[in-house]
């Protein structure tokens, strides 16, 4: 099978794709700045598609581990399956980094948080109470509505993650009816060709026998024929 039929790389092409947007949003992250309802928003987004991105190559290990139990009833060799692992090593590490540094930058924002917690407990200076009130009214206001949207933006990447599980289900049941299909076809092939030669054989040797019995022969045969077709009419039908 070529590597263009091979189930495995259009999964594998499909997961790089995956990973390459992963780390285009990741640079976007990097970029934007804390305590911003973007950032929130892109943490949020690539731990799921880490998530999500995990999942499929973990899969594709365990498709690999079947193929590996009898390599060569899908056409493979030891230095393919190796090379198959390598890549799902691989990308497995690139997603990992990735978390690594996403869940690395989450934690920062919660310890900035905490911190801008901690100044929120000071003792409030009353002389200047009156003229911070409205701005703690806004900057509540702010959070709540940020809150909000996180919410909101938690339940959509929750419905994103739960489709995708459900493609990647679909995929897999795909893969395997075509792993079965393509047995079907091997064997009806493999009959067929045994069908052709014991044809062809039997073909020769009918063409030697009328060889060997020359002109009289085949007309004796012939006439043989006839007559035992006649007998078996009348045995068939007239009795």
């Amino acid at each position: 099978m070529s590597s263009a039929q091979d189930p495995f790389y259009i999964v594998k092409e499909e997961i790089q794709d995956s990973i390459d947007k992963l780390q285009v949003t990741f640079h976007e992250l990097e970029q934007t700045p804390f305590e911003t309802g973007e950032r929130v928003h892109l943490t949020k987004e690539l731990l799921t598609n880490c998530e999500s991105i995990e999942w499929q190559v973990d899969e594709l290990n365990k498709a690999i581990a079947v193929a590996a139990r009898d390599p060569g009833w899908y056409g493979l060799d030891d230095a393919e399956l190796e090379r198959r692992r390598r890549w799902t090593t691989s990308a497995h590490n690139q997603v990992a980094n990735v978390r690594k540094a996403v869940e690395s930058g989450k934690e920062k924002i919660i310890s900035h948080n905490g911190t801008r917690k901690d100044l929120m407990r000071l003792p409030i200076d009353r002389s200047n109470y009156y003229s911070t009130v409205d701005s703690d009214d806004i900057i509540s206001s702010e959070s709540d509505r940020q809150m909000l949207l996180i919410k909101q933006q938690d339940h959509e990447l929750d419905e994103l993650s739960a489709s995708v599980q459900r493609i990647g289900g679909v995929g897999l049941t795909i893969h395997d009816e075509l792993i079965g299909q393509e047995r079907i076809l091997d064997e009806l092939s493999t009959e067929m060709e045994t069908t052709a030669n014991r044809l062809d054989f039997v073909q020769k040797k009918v063409a030697m026998v009328m060889k060997k019995a020359g002109a009289k022969g085949q007309i004796m045969l012939i006439a043989f024929l006839l007559i035992f077709f006649i007998i078996l009419f009348v045995l068939v039908f007239l009795t």
